[in-house]
Formats: structure tokens, sequence, C-alpha cells
């Protein structure tokens, strides 16, 4: 029988604060990328220490954490009262959780952050990642764990079909290549008071022209509805698009697709 150990460690990481005396050390420490994954909430255990490796009370202290993008953008931030949490046991320990929720749209790239204490007088006291003064530490952003679910695609345009009063929308790309034979797909039509029908057409065909044959998979008929409508159909197929028997300016705002 072969035996597998999973390891639950804490993801710790020291930091130094900017007080008085601070003296240097002649090597950088402490400084590691920390890995974050999407699909589930990640916690991140700091503790905070002095220049002569003492921890440090931050009792009379605020605690803001704030990450960063490869372009300057904040995309996080948290504060003592917002999944930040300081240890009641461990003097200058703290955990700063990421949300789930906070993650879904931002993509996998390496992001930097920072860490700041707020005293009672409300200045701002820096800490470091390293005793080289490196302010800014390492994200990088994984989705290995927990993988999330297939992008969806937003169908916002349609043409008219002249002479003919029917609407038809772009195509899109219907990912044979991930689907089984019982594929499902999902779609949610935005309406704003739509009167007509609104099929889900489809075809097998690996290049979409004019003379590209469609079926007709699914209908879903609307009268006034100002609430999503969701439908769901089966098959592999190589494209699909949808047809409107009724113009859909300023009546349908989007048709949101999941494969």
């Amino acid at each position: 029988m072969q035996k597998t150990y999973r390891y639950l460690p804490k993801n710790k990481t020291i930091l130094v604060a900017d007080l008085a005396g601070f003296i240097t050390e002649y090597r950088p420490v402490y400084q590691k990328t920390l890995q974050v994954y999407k699909g589930i909430n990640n916690t991140l255990d700091f503790r905070l220490l002095n220049a002569d490796q003492k921890p440090i009370s931050l009792d009379n202290y605020d605690i803001v954490f704030v990450a960063f993008d490869e372009n300057k953008l904040k995309v996080l931030e948290y504060t003592t009262n917002s999944n930040i949490v300081k240890d009641s046991v461990i003097s200058g320990g703290f955990t700063v959780t990421i949300n789930e929720n906070d993650l879904l749209n931002i993509k996998l790239q390496y992001l930097s952050y920072s860490i700041y204490l707020v005293d009672s007088n409300n200045n701002n006291v820096l800490t470091y990642s390293d005793a080289h003064f490196g302010n800014n530490g390492i994200i990088k952003i994984l989705d290995e764990a927990m993988p999330g679910p297939a992008d969806t695609y937003s169908v916002t345009t349609f043409i008219q079909n002249s002479p003919e009063s029917i609407w038809y929308s772009e195509t899109l790309d219907a990912q044979p290549a991930i689907n089984g034979n019982s594929a499902l797909h999902t779609a949610v039509i935005y309406s704003d008071s739509y009167v007509g029908d609104i099929d889900v057409q489809a075809t097998l065909d690996n290049q979409v022209t004019m003379n590209t044959p469609w079926a007709n998979i699914a209908t879903v008929s609307l009268n006034n509805e100002t609430q999503p409508v969701s439908i769901n159909f089966n098959g592999v197929f190589s494209h699909i698009r949808f047809k409107a028997n009724a113009s859909p300016t300023n009546t349908i705002t989007k048709i949101l697709v999941r494969n």
C-alpha cells in the first residue's frame, strides 16, 4: 500500500517594524513568496519583530494589508476589523485571511503586498519584509488546488438579417473538445421587457461562413420579462449562436453562456 503524507503548516512570514534604533543586518532574511490559491479562503500567518528579533505588541496598533498588481493597482485591502485578526497568545502575531470571493476576478499572476501599522495618533508605521528595508513581499496567485468554473461568455451584439425581421447574435465556440456526448450548456438571458422568441442555434462546421448550416436546439419565449431567464441544452457542437424574431435593441441586455 502506498502511503502519502499531506501537511498542514502555518503559512508564516516574519516582518520587521520601522521603529527607532533599527539596525540592519548584512543579508536579506525572511523574504519568501507566498502562494495563494483561488477557489478557497487563504489564511496567511505573520509575526512582527523589532531589530533585536523580539516580538512587538500590537495592542496599540491597527494593521493594514494591501496588495497590488503589476500595474500598481490595488486589488486587495484588509484592516484589523476586516479579515485581519491579532493573535491573543503569541505577541506580535496576526493572521490575514484572503477571501475566496476576492480572488474570483484576479488573474493568475504575481502580486506585491505591503503591511503597515496605524498607531493611536493615526500615524503610519511601515513594516519590512526583510532586514535590508525591502518593503514589498510577493504573492503568487495559483489555481491548481481548486480549479474554478469555465469562463462565461457574454453575448451583447445582434445583427439584423435584412430583409427578414430576424436578428442573429455573434457566434460562440461551443468547445467540443472539452465536452462529452451529453455536454451540458447553460445560457441566461437578461431581458428588459423583450417580447418574442430567442432560438439557440448550433452547427457542427469547424468554421463559420455565409453558407454554414444552423439547426435550432432550443427556444425561449419571453413576454415582458425583466428578470433573467435561464435555459439548459445538451449536445456537442462546434459553434452556437442566438436568433431573435423581434428586435433585441434595448430589450435584450446580454446573454451569458457557459459550456
